[in-house]
């Protein structure tokens, strides 16, 4: 009864924001899980290239990168449209993809707004709307399809950095989560969230570059691993994740949920 419960042997999957930091993180875990082939996709066709050929060195499925820039709803499209090329079903999706921006309140500009919101909350809903016919190809009553959204620990509690664009947008990403888990898991479609708190990333420079202090702001003493991040993605994207919509998971080490008060900023972006 619980054979292969946190396999994808044989899935599909497409990663956005892929070639580096946490997507390239679940995008290793995914194929180190048996799946057969994980797009990823990224701006620059250098890094998503070169990422995509080491994945595939590294594991036994295929990582296939699809260089496109998804923060605009013909982005989107286009990515949609590139990755039917290659297949007619979709097993999970990944909205990964995203941007930050910090400024103090009186100098907020409206570029760190607009360029934030579009690539955080914009593009995933037009992104898994351009892919749903390919996600209901796949799915079914005994294996859904899955689409995972990338939020943060900033979208649940308020991270003293200024951040207003990304705070916004990572909670509003987290009710969309819930908003489209209503609307496709009648088609066998369900949608979950990670919140990640720090994990090295270029986004997350703080947690890249400064992880020793950043881990005494951290209940369990450390920032996360890319098993960590890896292990939540597999959990969801498997038959272990079927029974769990709509929800949200936080990673990260106990910020949110065991932590008692906030010390310092820097848990997710900077």
């Amino acid at each position: 009864m619980f054979n292969d419960l946190f396999s994808l042997k044989g899935r599909i999957a497409l990663v956005t924001g892929g070639s580096r930091g946490i997507g390239k993180m679940i995008a290793a875990g995914f194929l180190s899980a048996g799946a057969a082939k994980v797009y990823i996709t990224a701006r620059k066709a250098g890094p998503c290239e070169a990422t995509a050929k080491e994945l595939t060195a590294q594991y036994g499925g295929e990582c296939i990168a699809l260089p496109i820039d998804i923060s605009t709803l013909a982005g989107c499209e286009l990515l949609a449209s590139e990755f039917r090329k290659h297949e007619q079903k979709l097993d999970i999706l990944v909205n990964n993809a995203g941007a930050a921006w910090g400024a103090e309140f009186d100098e907020f500009p409206e570029s760190g707004w607009d360029k934030v919101m579009n690539l955080n909350v914009k593009a995933p809903f037009f992104l898994t709307k351009a892919l749903a016919p390919t996600l209901r190809a796949s799915a079914s009553a005994e294996r859904p399809a899955k689409v995972i959204n990338i939020a943060s620990i900033d979208g649940i509690f308020v991270n003293p950095g200024e951040t207003y664009s990304y705070a916004a947008s990572k909670a509003g990403l987290i009710h969309l989560t819930r908003r489209m888990a209503v609307k496709l898991i009648p088609d066998h479609i369900v949608v979950t969230a990670i919140a990640p708190g720090p994990f090295k990333s270029d986004m997350n420079r703080a947690a890249r570059d400064h992880a020793d202090e950043v881990s005494t702001r951290v209940p369990v003493g450390r920032i996360g691993t890319d098993e960590d991040m890896a292990g939540a993605a597999i959990y969801l994207a498997s038959r272990a994740g079927d029974y769990v919509v709509g929800a949200t998971i936080a990673v990260d080490g106990g910020i949110v949920y065991a932590n008692p008060g906030i010390k310092g900023s820097g848990w997710d972006s900077d």
